[in-house]
């Protein structure tokens, strides 16, 4: 996932094979990565708690696990890839 902190509006986006996030939040004091976290919860309907950044806190390159039942967690991103798409 690649993030873009500072950005002028809260958006998810999937394109060329790579997810995109971008939030308005500085990356100071983790407020982009919990900007982020946030943004993949509310748009996936999933519980926040589900999602956590193990590589690349500091980094706009990053990655995100994704806690939960499986099935639920693919129909969300399902459901969110066909409404985006």
């Amino acid at each position: 996932m690649r993030v873009q902190p500072r950005a002028r509006r809260t958006t998810l986006q999937f394109a060329n094979g790579m997810l995109k996030a971008y939030v308005p939040q500085p990356p100071e004091d983790g407020r982009a990565n919990d900007a982020v976290l946030a943004l993949l919860a509310d748009t996936w309907r999933l519980p926040r708690s589900s999602f956590t950044v193990i590589k690349g806190v500091a980094s706009r390159q990053k990655t995100v696990r994704v806690s939960g039942d499986a099935d639920s967690i693919a129909d969300s991103i399902a459901d969110w890839m066909k409404a985006d798409g």
